[in-house]
């Protein structure tokens, strides 16, 4: 063994050392010679190479599969079909003419056999470092190429950059491997266990394969000898080849996680990476191999490749830039459609079509994406970002901008372009999304009351109108808000719409009480004020108007919409409430002093019943009119029976004639109040009519004519009965006699002619009757009967 062999290192050093000596000299003359001195060496190296022929792999036979002996061992010379990355490397620096010659010439050369022995230690560890130090150049390979073109060309570096990417990108012609291969013959005494395992470091896989499956082969034979005993020898042979065949795995999965990382370094090493995968699979059965399926351990590996890309995307922290999660999903999408391109026009042609390349890395997407964003989604709190990422999820995902790229179709038309998420995370962002909207709405509920209470409480400033009627544009906003978070969440999905609504309208459901108690409590002072009646009327208008709104969505939330629409009905009718009681409050003693002495001689009472009427109609004017028309009617009512039960007290009874001015007063005075209740739409016309009829009654001056008018008055008022026809007589002045019964009489024969009529119109009913005890002693009890319970 010479000198050269027992150092397998110094030759690599030597011709590193003078290679680095002649880049130093500079100058075209000598960096031509050094270029020329290094093609040489490479090509002596490859003409020593094992490795050099080009890796052409043969169709496995029927006889290997049945376990017949391996072919003889194949030759390390030039000859041998073993892949090599010298070849490869030295193609960069052979001219057009060159290269294409020899690889004509060493097109389907056959099997030799080696002159050489595969076990010498010394050459194997030379050509491994050999090999290793020409795989080390391989990513410097185009740039060593520019520079020697610009040293012999006499044009511009950038124009023979141009010139030689042009020829790259005509002589890439990608063609797919395939499916079947030949195995090259496997030697017949396998290299040691640390020429191997130098082998697999310095990614000579084919050689490397090809000797464990002789060390294989071995380990079967021997195994088959021994029986059931189990030599030391046999145990410690079967740990190397554990351990040998863990290293090659390892090494495996390396290179097919980075190959679409480093590309350039590692399309080379895909070919025998496959059909080292292609045959453990298939010798799966055979004793001496790995546990598990090659093929899965391949997946695995793109799975890891993908997971080191998508935790590569840049991610900056959430307190230094606001929209963080928004940058890194778009970063994120764009990455994925590049390293998806890169599996589409390079990597997939480096598999059989069995390994279905592209869809593999499409599934590893969805599948260590969903991973990434279920780590990601307990950072993800704000609003903006949840809506950012269930879109993303959701939408963009599958969209053009990433699985629906056109850069990546027809692959992708038979592919999922769906997530894989974990279980129940959409759900969890969608409930998340929906509380966040719920505290959301909530907080700007209570800026809108922070608001009315800057704006108009605090400074007393009167409201403003919108089409005639005071109205606050809070209800704008509120329903602005809901709607802009419907048609955003519906841009997302369906489901999630119905369901932000619902929330939306939870939290709107607690708004009316809220407000209600601050406005109270900012504005308690102004009470019996013009200012504190113009507030109610802007906040009935514009309650009304936010529940119209809301009813909008009474088909996607039913239950939710009636929820805040009996919270703002209690609120408007509260509000109501309070304009009846300011105004029963005002009227009350100028309507307790109707029919006595001073009112048949004194108009101010009436005076100042009328223009707190007639003030209530002009604020009923500003209220819309569902809820004006509805004040209105009430407080008709009341002041039609307050009037009209003033005659029921037996206050006052009109002597010596006075009773015809009363009647005058009473049809002049009712009259006034009619058409300011009719100006004010009041639904309560059956009312009109009593003044006038009771006016008839009273001003008749012949006693008999009374019962001629009683019958309208019946007609119109079937609850009017004896007690009240008798308080109506006492305030005429009839207060006994013939005709007084007579005129009782006809009453109870009209009650029976017409019956009991609308029992939902009822006036006299509801009047208290007092009862005159100065005439009691003067009357026959006949008389007095009907005063009587059973009466």
């Amino acid at each position: 063994m010479d000198k050269s062999t027992e150092n397998p290192d110094e030759e690599d050093r030597l011709s590193l050392k003078s290679n680095g000596n002649a880049a130093g000299n500079g100058g075209t003359k000598e960096t031509l010679g050094v270029l020329q001195s290094f093609r040489r060496s490479i090509r002596r190296a490859t003409e020593k190479s094992p490795l050099s022929s080009g890796g052409k792999w043969a169709k496995v036979s029927a006889g290997n599969e049945s376990g017949s002996q391996p072919p003889p061992s194949p030759s390390l010379s030039a000859g041998s079909p073993v892949t090599s990355p010298l070849k490869n490397i030295g193609g960069f620096f052979y001219n057009k003419e060159e290269d294409e010659s020899d690889s004509v010439g060493q097109k389907g050369k056959g099997l030799k056999r080696s002159k050489t022995d595969p076990n010498m230690g010394g050459f194997g560890d030379s050509l491994m470092k050999k090999g290793a130090s020409i795989r080390r150049s391989l990513k410097f390979k185009k740039a060593i190429k520019l520079e020697a073109a610009t040293l012999v060309s006499e044009g511009p570096l950038e124009e023979r950059k141009e010139e030689l990417e042009e020829e790259e990108e005509e002589e890439e012609v990608w063609e797919e491997l395939e499916e079947s291969y030949t195995l090259p013959e496997i030697p017949h005494t396998p290299l040691s266990v640390m020429q191997i395992n130098k082998l697999i470091e310095t990614e000579v896989l084919e050689e490397a394969h090809l000797n464990l499956l002789a060390m294989r082969q071995e380990f079967q034979q021997e195994r088959e000898r021994c029986g059931e005993d189990s030599p030391l020898e046999l145990a410690k042979k079967e740990k190397d080849l554990n351990l040998l065949y863990g290293n090659l795995r390892d090494k495996v999965n390396t290179i097919v996680r980075d190959s679409n990382s480093l590309p350039s370094r590692n399309k080379g090493l895909l070919e025998p990476v496959a059909r080292i995968i292609q045959e453990e699979d298939r010798r799966a059965e055979e004793p001496g191999g790995l546990q598990g399926s090659w093929l899965e351990a391949w997946r695995e590996a793109v799975g890891e490749g993908v997971q080191l890309k998508v935790q590569s995307v840049h991610l900056e922290p959430r307190e230094q830039n606001a929209s963080w999660l928004a940058v890194h999903l778009a970063l994120l999408g764009k990455s994925i459609v590049e390293d998806l391109e890169k599996v589409k026009k390079e990597l997939r042609w480096s598999y059989p079509p069995s390994f279905q390349v592209f869809s593999t890395y499409v599934r590893s997407y969805h599948r260590v994406v969903g991973q990434h964003l279920k780590k990601l989604e307990p950072q993800v709190t704000e609003l903006k970002d949840l809506y950012a990422l269930l879109d993303w999820i959701i939408n963009l995902y599958k969209s053009e901008r990433i699985m629906g790229s056109p850069s990546l179709q027809p692959d992708m038309r038979d592919e999922s372009a769906d997530l894989q998420l974990q279980d129940g995370l959409l759900k969890q962002l969608k409930d998340k999304f929906c509380c966040k909207m719920k505290e959301d709405m909530k907080s700007s509920l209570d800026r809108i009351i922070e608001l009315e209470n800057e704006d108009v409480w605090k400074d007393r400033s009167t409201p403003k109108k919108e089409e005639d009627f005071l109205d606050s544009p809070f209800h704008m906003d509120i329903w602005t808000k809901v709607k802009g978070n419907a048609i955003n969440s519906r841009r997302i999905d369906a489901q999630l719409e119905q369901e932000v609504i619902s929330s939306c309208l939870q939290a709107l459901k607690e708004f009316p009480k809220r407000f209600e108690a601050e406005f109270s409590r900012h504005c308690s002072a102004l009470r019996l004020k013009p200012l504190w009646t113009e507030y109610h009327i802007t906040y009935i208008n514009s309650f009304s108007a936010l529940q119209q709104h809301m009813d909008g969505y009474q088909d996607t939330c039913p239950r939710e919409v009636e929820g805040f629409r009996k919270e703002a009905k209690w609120l408007i009718i509260r509000l109501i409430q309070v304009l009846e009681d300011q105004y029963r409050d005002d009227v009350k003693l100028y309507l307790r002093r109707m029919m006595t002495r001073k009112w048949l001689t004194d108009d101010e009472d009436f005076k100042q019943l009328y223009s707190r009427t007639e003030l209530l109609s002009e604020h009923c004017a500003l209220m819309r009119p569902t809820h004006a028309q509805e004040l209105a009617s009430r407080l008709h009512y009341h002041v039609v029976r307050e009037y009209v039960g003033q005659l029921m007290k037996n206050n006052y009874s009109c002597k010596n004639r006075k009773h015809e001015k009363a009647a005058s007063k009473i049809r002049v005075q009712w009259g006034r109040l009619r058409d300011l209740f009719e100006n004010m739409k009041s639904t309560h016309e059956w009312l009109y009519a009593v003044g006038d009829d009771l006016s008839n009654i009273i001003i008749q001056k012949n006693k008999a004519d009374i019962k001629i008018h009683l019958q309208p008055l019946v007609e119109h008022y079937p609850d009017f009965s004896r007690k009240h026809l008798v308080a109506v007589l006492y305030f005429r002045g009839l207060l006994r006699g013939r005709e007084h019964r007579l005129i009782l009489q006809r009453l109870t024969e009209l009650k029976k002619k017409l019956g009991s009529g609308d029992k939902n119109q009822v006036l006299f009913g509801d009047m208290q009757v007092t009862v005159n005890t100065d005439c009691f002693s003067n009357l026959p009890f006949s008389c007095l009967s009907f005063l009587l319970p059973d009466n």
